[in-house]
C-alpha cells in the first residue's frame, strides 16, 4: 500500500504552522472535470485534496491543496487504503467527488463502508447501478416512456448474426468497469455485418459477451446532442442547466465534447427530471440525449452520475455545480437554480481539429465558427487566468498520454 502524504499545513492567525483541519473535499481520479471541481471550491477557500488516477492535469492546480497517486479504484486494496487514508490525514466529514465512472462505481459498491469516514453524496449501488450499466438503463427508461435509440444485446456471435438491423449501428460497453481499448474509445462504429461482426468478436474479447450492446447510430454530429446538468436530493434537482454539445471530436460519435453552449430546451428537461425521478438520483449527474431527425424525438444516450468534463459551464451560467453539491453534502441550504443560456464552454486543442474537421467536409464554415464563439460567457476546459499552469500543461500531458498508449 502506498504511504499517506502528510497533513496538509497551514498558518494560523498567529504565524504558528498548525494542522489543516477545515471541512473539504477529496477528488478521486478525473481530468477536466475534477480540475473544475478544484477550482470551484479552491476559489472559495474550502480545502482540495486529489487521488490522481491516470490523468494528471487537475493536481498541477494551485488550489489543490495535497496529492498523491494512488492505486485506483480497481485494485484489490482500494477500499482499505481509501478508508485509512482519510483516519490517518484527518479527511473525516470530507465530501467524496468521484472523477470517472470507475471511481462512481468503487464509490457506490463501498457506499456504507466509505459512509464511515467521508460525507458520500455518490448514490448507493442499488440507485446507480441504472446509470452505471446502459442495459439497466435503457430498459428503466422504456418503462416510464423516455425515448431511447434501437438497441441488442446479443447473448453470442450466433445471436447476432441472426438480428435485422439497419446500419451503421455502434458496438458499445454496458459499462466502463476497467480501461482497454473499447472502454476508452466509448464505441465503434460498423457500417456492414461484416465489420460488425469484427468489431463485436473484438469487444468480447476485451470486456466479455454479457457487457456489449450493439445500437443504432443516430445521424447528426454534436449540434444533435443536448444533455442536462443537475445536483438532485432523492431524485429532484436542486440546481440544473440544459446544454447543446455544438461540437464533439471525432466528430461523428465524439469520445469528448469540445465546445458546448448553454441553452433553453423544455423538452430535455422534461425527459431527464422523469428519468432521475424514478431512478432516484443524489448528487451530480448529467444526462445525455440526441436528437433524431428521422422521427424528431430525444433519445437518451447516457447518464453519467460523477463529474463531467464541461461541468465549469455551470459556474459561467450561474450553477456553479462543484460548490452547490459540496454545499449540499455538507447540509446547507441550497436555493433552487437554472443556468441561463447563452454561455459557453471551449477545450481548445480537440476544438480545434474538430473545427477543421468540420471546415473540411462543409458542415461548418469559418463564419459559422466565428458567430459561434460570439456568447455572454466563454469557460475553458484547462485555461484560468488565476491558475495558469493546468492550461500551459493541457497539450503537453494529453501528446505524453497518447503516445504511452
Amino acid at each position: 500500500m502506498a504511504t499517506a502524504p502528510p497533513v496538509a499545513q497551514r498558518t494560523d492567525e498567529a504565524g504558528h504552522s498548525a494542522p489543516y483541519r477545515a471541512v473539504g473535499a477529496l477528488v478521486i481520479g478525473g481530468a477536466h472535470g475534477s480540475l473544475a471541481v478544484v477550482r470551484s471550491l479552491g476559489r472559495r477557500g474550502v480545502p482540495v485534496w486529489m487521488l490522481v488516477g491516470d490523468q494528471p492535469i487537475a493536481k498541477y492546480s494551485r488550489y489543490v491543496s495535497a496529492n498523491l497517486v494512488w492505486p485506483g479504484p480497481n485494485e484489490a486494496l482500494a477500499l482499505d487504503y481509501l478508508v485509512e487514508f482519510g483516519k490517518c490525514n484527518h479527511l473525516r466529514g470530507w465530501v467524496l467527488f468521484p472523477g470517472g465512472d470507475s471511481e462512481a462505481r468503487f464509490i457506490s459498491l463501498n457506499h456504507d463502508a466509505l459512509s464511515e469516514v467521508y460525507r458520500v453524496m455518490t448514490p448507493p449501488w442499488e440507485t446507480l447501478r441504472w446509470a452505471a450499466d446502459k442495459s439497466l438503463t435503457y430498459w428503466l427508461a422504456n418503462e416510464i416512456g423516455v425515448d431511447c435509440p434501437w438497441t441488442f444485446q446479443p447473448r453470442n456471435r450466433k445471436h447476432l448474426e441472426e438480428v435485422d438491423c439497419r446500419f451503421p449501428v455502434i458496438v458499445k460497453p454496458t459499462a466502463r468497469n476497467a480501461m482497454n481499448a473499447f472502454t476508452r474509445a466509448k464505441a465503434w462504429r460498423a457500417d456492414d455485418r461484416k465489420s460488425l461482426l469484427t468489431r463485436y468478436q473484438q469487444a468480447v474479447s476485451l470486456v466479455g459477451a454479457d457487457s456489449v450492446l450493439v445500437q443504432e447510430l443516430i445521424p447528426g454530429n454534436g449540434s444533435a446532442q443536448f444533455s442536462y446538468a443537475a445536483v438532485c436530493s432523492g431524485g429532484k434537482p436542486v440546481a440544473s442547466m440544459v446544454a447543446r454539445r455544438s461540437r464533439q471530436y471525432p466528430i461523428d460519435f465524439g469520445f469528448t465534447s469540445t465546445f458546448v453552449q448553454s441553452i433553453e430546451l423544455p423538452e430535455i428537461e422534461e425527459l431527464a427530471c422523469r428519468f432521475l425521478e424514478y431512478m432516484g438520483c443524489d448528487g451530480l449527474v448529467e444526462l445525455e440525449f440526441k436528437y433524431d431527425s428521422r422521427d424528431g424525438r430525444y433519445k437518451l444516450l447516457d447518464v453519467n452520475a460523477r463529474t463531467w468534463a464541461w461541468i465549469s459551464l455551470g459556474g459561467k451560467a450561474g450553477v456553479d455545480f462543484p460548490w452547490l453539491a459540496w454545499k449540499l453534502a455538507m447540509g446547507e441550504p441550497v436555493d433552487r437554480l437554472r443556468g441561463r443560456a447563452g454561455c459557453a464552454w471551449a477545450h481548445v486543442s480537440p476544438d480545434t481539429a474538430a473545427v477543421m474537421a468540420e471546415i473540411w467536409i462543409g458542415s461548418l464554415t469559418v463564419s459559422g465558427f466565428l458567430h459561434s464563439l460570439q456568447v455572454n460567457s466563454l469557460a475553458f476546459a484547462a485555461f484560468a487566468a488565476d491558475d495558469p499552469l493546468p492550461g500551459l500543461l493541457d497539450l503537453p500531458l494529453k501528446l505524453s498520454r497518447l503516445w504511452r498508449r
